[in-house]
């Protein structure tokens, strides 16, 4: 036991403090959520109903799906665009798919690589493209999940002021639903161009998202 905690120490880290910071989430969230009901003169609802209302999901999605986006366009992006001199770009020279010799493709993988990375055709072709294919789904499910919940709260509120509700598809031209959704999107654009940038002169020792510390700034990703 000791020695998968050390060796899954950072997942375990971080999705034990994922789940602290949403239970959080849900505790202040129903509150602030019961303080307006107050306000309005509205019934108050339980931990329970406001976990599995449309208000909390929206503002979980909204976060989730701004997320993965932002795995998804790093992952495709760094495939084809380098910054030099950054840890979080591969060298300019290996821009672009690579040799099977470099991925250890096919005939190139060694014994213990994944089976399907030898196969050839379209599992291997599946599974080199795997993680992007993933962050997508992801990323593609959470938007949707949040473009429900956020219509749903949108024609609640439509309806409390006694004007008329729109459909899905028209919740999608509202101003409500992009200004919620790129006000997540710029922030996540920011931290991956901030990243990019700073790993080219500032260091952390001992991370492997940083160079090591006497590294020159020219010097591009671990490999130099």
């Amino acid at each position: 036991m000791r020695r998968f905690v050390f060796e899954n120490g950072l997942t375990l880290f971080f999705g034990t403090i994922f789940l602290g910071a949403l239970a959080g989430q849900s505790l202040a969230g129903q509150r602030a959520f019961n303080d307006e009901q107050q306000a309005h003169g509205e019934p108050t609802v339980s931990w329970a109903d406001y976990v599995l209302s449309s208000d909390f999901g929206r503002a979980v999605m909204e976060n989730w799906q701004s997320e993965y986006l932002q795995f998804t366009l790093f992952i495709l992006a760094t495939i084809w665009l380098v910054q030099r001199g950054s840890n979080e770009s591969k060298p300019p020279e290996y821009v672009g798919l690579e040799s099977d010799q470099k991925q250890q493709v096919g005939g190139y993988a060694p014994a213990d690589g994944p089976r399907w990375a030898k196969t050839g055709g379209w599992r291997t072709l599946l599974y080199g493209n795997s993680l992007l294919v993933v962050m997508l789904v992801i990323f593609a499910g959470s938007w949707f999940a949040q473009s429900v919940t956020a219509w749903t709260v949108f024609n609640e509120g439509q309806r409390e002021h006694d004007q008329a509700t729109v459909s899905w598809a028209g919740y999608l031209a509202e101003p409500d639903f992009w200004e919620q959704t790129l006000q997540n999107w710029q922030s996540e654009f920011l931290a991956i161009a901030s990243m990019v940038i700073f790993t080219v002169y500032l260091r952390q020792r001992g991370s492997p998202e940083s160079k090591p510390v006497g590294a020159p700034h020219r010097q591009t990703g671990t490999s130099g």
